[in-house]
């Protein structure tokens, strides 16, 4: 192949994540509902006979599916099927930052609106139960935030040879933030706070 087809075939490339195609991926909504005093974002307690994470709290949402057109498609499917409600009544769907986890999984978080609130009737085979909080007890509730630190360890036959410095090479150190939120006897943590998190950023800067 000459040079020129090279060119051509990469001014045609979209590009993506290095490595991406190895990531699971997932698409969570962050839902918004009106309720007499103000709006609420609701919640989800994953049930107990659920294999992963069961008892925690979550916003809903699913694996990409091969069938799915696009991550909000995955996010409003989810958001239905969990809640026992019509896909119609979500409405207003937009995209939040996605983020690229330490822990293999890309996440394509999105926030919504649920028209019918009082129509909801969670699948016990997923939702445990579900619970609402007013967003103004976001707004003037600061998360307490602690950094979970990442060990760096190579396998046994790592070649220390190969690379300057050797087994005295100085690896980048790592953390991240994990945010907790309280509200009344629920704490609220790890991926879920973390979208809370960044979905009051956003509305912040508007």
């Amino acid at each position: 192949m000459n040079m020129k087809k090279w060119i051509d075939r990469l001014s045609e490339r979209q590009p993506g994540i290095l490595g991406g195609d190895r990531f699971s991926k997932y698409a969570v909504l962050l839902p918004l509902l009106e309720k007499e005093d103000g709006v609420h974002v609701l919640f989800e307690i994953r049930s107990l006979q659920l294999r992963r994470q069961p008892g925690e709290i979550c916003f809903p949402g699913g694996r990409i599916d091969g069938t799915d057109a696009n991550p909000s498609e995955t996010a409003i499917r989810e958001t239905s099927e969990e809640l026992g409600i019509s896909q119609e009544t979500i409405y207003s769907v937009y995209p939040l930052d996605y983020m690229v986890s330490p822990f293999g999984t890309i996440i394509y978080p999105y926030v919504g609106i649920i028209s019918n609130p009082e129509a909801i009737k969670p699948n016990p085979d997923e939702v445990g139960e579900i619970f609402t909080v007013p967003l103004d007890h976001f707004k003037h509730t600061k998360p307490n935030v602690y950094k979970m630190h990442f060990q760096i360890k190579p396998e046994e036959q790592f070649p220390f040879h190969l690379i300057a410095g050797g087994e005295n090479y100085n690896w980048q150190a790592r953390n991240m933030d994990e945010y907790f939120y309280h509200y009344e006897d629920k704490v609220i943590w790890g991926l879920t706070a973390r979208v809370l998190f960044h979905f009051l950023e956003v509305m912040e800067k508007l």
